[in-house]
């Protein structure tokens, strides 16, 4: 009688992506570190700061550590902790009430800019028991999201298409992110309290708002990333395992789409009726953007155009913003024109290197056959 053994193979490992040069990563962080800050204040040009391109670039001493570290610090826990852009934009908001409602306290302070434009835009909404203007939390809160941390995050991932997925910080990369954040929020902090300070109710309130935000932002299900041949992958169906079915539009259609309503956010009026109209671009963007992402031939390209248009968006009302305070006409004009430029030689940067990198498998390590 002969006995029949069945083979010994080798155990078949999932391919894993090739280790980084540091230099990658750290790149790409530090581009999102200085691309935050100019997103969130420069780009829009509402600050006589437009006229003075030097006071610009060292302000980036303060606003890259205030807001870069922020966007960077997002990411960064998303993507190590499998998630996505649901987690990204709670994390956002969460950061954009603390930064609002405690660090620089716009949301509270009356006298926060010494302009007659303050108050027309506080005042129609403004609601005395709780000490804020219902317009500046939705103005204030979503741009922060939108400007500030979600859009710098969706371009500079497009312009590192292969590790946009990934870690880009080890250890002590993020110590050195929340040292940066930690100074230029105390910075901030004492430059603005010196005048008014929120009551600690307020603290307390916005505190609890944020916390539940932020519990709310891993609450929710992951969605595990879909992977084609070439490794890379993007978010897909979510812990139990479903995927939404259906077709999204072509990416031009989404940016387009992406330009019209956060151009209403953006132009909407102080009054009751803004702030109606403000919450429901809002939530329409939002409600789009987290159902479509859910389908498979949701991808990249949608990404960028969603993050790019935000920053079209601001670019082009730079040009039609007056500036607080006295700015010389010329050099207001010029540095929103310079901005333009930037950005959309970034934006076409971006579209080159998602299509460069759809066309070139992912160079992959450790893969084994039988």
């Amino acid at each position: 009688m002969t006995s029949h053994q069945a083979p010994i193979t080798a155990p078949i490992t999932a391919p894993i992506p090739a280790p980084l040069p540091a230099r990658t990563r750290i790149g790409a962080a530090v581009g999102l570190l200085l691309l935050s800050p100019i997103c969130a204040e420069y780009l829009i040009g509402y600050d006589q700061i437009i006229s003075n391109p030097l006071d610009m670039l060292t302000g980036l001493l303060v606003l890259g550590p205030l807001y870069g570290t922020v966007a960077v610090l997002i990411r960064e826990v998303a993507r190590r902790t499998g998630r996505g852009w649901p987690t990204m934009l709670l994390l956002s908001a969460a950061f954009g009430l603390i930064q609002a409602g405690v660090i620089d306290q716009s949301l509270f302070n009356p006298d926060f800019v010494d302009e007659a434009s303050w108050d027309d835009d506080r005042l129609p909404t403004f609601v005395a028991g709780l000490g804020v203007s219902v317009k500046h939390v939705v103005g204030f809160v979503g741009g922060h999201v939108i400007w500030s941390f979600c859009a710098p995050i969706g371009v500079v991932e497009s312009c590192v298409p292969r590790i946009a997925d990934r870690p880009w910080l080890g250890r002590v990369g993020i110590t050195v992110m929340i040292v940066l954040y930690g100074l230029g929020a105390l910075v901030i902090f004492k430059e603005h309290s010196k005048q008014f300070l929120a009551t600690p109710a307020q603290f307390g309130t916005v505190g609890l708002f944020a916390l539940a935000l932020a519990v709310a932002a891993f609450a929710i299900p992951r969605r595990f990333p879909r992977r084609g041949a070439d490794g890379r992958g993007g978010e897909g169906r979510d812990e139990g395992g479903r995927g939404s079915g259906g077709r999204v539009p072509p990416a031009w259609a989404v940016g387009c789409g992406a330009v019209v309503l956060m151009g209403a956010h953006q132009l909407s009026s102080p009054g009751w009726g803004g702030v109606a109209l403000n919450v429901a671009a809002l939530v329409l963007a939002g409600g789009a953007l987290l159902w479509w992402s859910g389908r498979p031939d949701w991808g990249p390209a949608h990404v960028l155009a969603v993050c790019g248009a935000a920053l079209v968006v601001n670019a082009a009302l730079s040009f039609v913003v007056e500036p607080l305070g006295d700015t010389s006409p010329v050099v207001k004009y010029g540095a929103n024109g310079v901005l333009m430029i930037v950005v959309l030689l970034l934006l076409g940067w971006a579209r080159r290197r998602l299509r460069f990198t759809a066309a070139v498998p992912r160079p992959l390590e450790g893969a084994r056959s039988a």
